[in-house]
């Protein structure tokens, strides 16, 4: 069976072996993150709606679970919010009533959980991972470049309200942006709101990937060290390198050697490797993380985006 709505599993740095499941077409969603590994977002709207057919995602899901796969997690997340699709809810409970055997986590950016109706899909999840990685306003459009309808204050009140009524764990992940959210003053309005908020922990990330937007760097280790130290709110976990290819039983070497063969022949970005390959940019982007973290890549900055090339070239 051909899948158009899963992908992977693939290795993750916070979740383990996660199958994705992508419910919104490509980029569309509620910020336009200047960090996004996805690339801007071209659909930039808060409506809840049916974007894809959620009968369709059960079945494949019926389907491949049906093979008893190993995963960690199954992770609604991919090339968008997912918690913009009115099916969420649905495709939560069909696989808590069918394969109560496996956990279910959301990666949601927080900015529609002011919403009852949405925070009420979410209640049978066991993990929601929402963002917050700025308080005052000018930072948080800065890096999110949300829809306008969004404000930080509505933000932080829904992923609080949500806080006190879910039952699962909640790990707030806090993506730092070199030169917009690193300060100590940022920092600390950021921890005031960790307080209040109160998750299981903070997932303290960065950059590793090319985002939207060329100029942003990753935070250094230091940096990220100094920011940990300064959260007091919650346990903070800095967020650790992808794990090994050979623990990986997702991991298809054929992949990678066809991404180098394809690399050889001429400097590819993201796009151009997933249109070649047929697969969902996300399962793409941990394959490049791979082989850049094994030096057998590097990139560099083209007209058309961030392009990758064998390390020796």
């Amino acid at each position: 069976m051909a899948y158009h709505h899963l992908f992977g599993p693939v290795p993750s740095r916070r979740l383990g072996i996660s199958l994705g499941i992508d419910l919104v077409p490509h980029k569309t969603c509620s910020y336009n993150c200047i960090y996004c590994e996805c690339g801007k977002t071209t659909d930039l709207t808060t409506e809840r709606r049916e974007y894809v057919k959620t009968a369709e995602v059960i079945e494949e899901l019926r389907e491949y679970l049906g093979t008893s796969p190993e995963l960690d997690y199954i992770t609604l997340a991919g090339s968008g919010e997912p918690t913009l699709h009115s099916g969420m809810g649905e495709i939560i409970r069909f696989l808590k009533a069918e394969f109560p055997a496996y956990r279910i986590a959301v990666l949601t950016n927080g900015s529609l959980l002011p919403d009852p109706e949405v925070r009420a899909d979410l209640m049978e999840a066991d993990l929601v991972i929402p963002t917050l990685n700025a308080v005052s306003e000018p930072a948080f459009r800065k890096i999110n470049r949300p829809h306008r309808e969004i404000t930080q204050k509505a933000v932080i009140e829904g992923i609080t309200a949500f806080a006190r009524e879910f039952q699962g764990a909640i790990w707030l992940e806090v993506f730092i942006v070199p030169g917009i959210n690193d300060s100590d003053e940022e920092v600390r309005l950021i921890d005031a709101a960790i307080t209040a908020i109160g998750p299981d922990k903070v997932q303290l990330n960065t950059l590793d990937r090319p985002g939207a937007v060329a100029w942003v760097e990753p935070a250094d280790e230091a940096t990220l060290k100094r920011i940990a130290a300064l959260i007091t709110g919650a346990p903070v976990e800095i967020v650790a390198a992808l794990p090994s290819r050979d623990t990986v039983a997702s991991f298809h070497e054929e992949v990678a050697d066809f991404i180098m063969t394809m690399v050889r022949r001429r400097p590819a970005t993201a796009d151009d490797i997933s249109r070649s390959t047929g697969l969902h940019k996300n399962e793409v982007n941990k394959y490049i993380q791979f082989l850049l973290e094994s030096g057998e890549i590097t990139r560099k900055t083209g007209e058309r985006g961030v392009f990758f090339l064998p390390k020796n070239d």
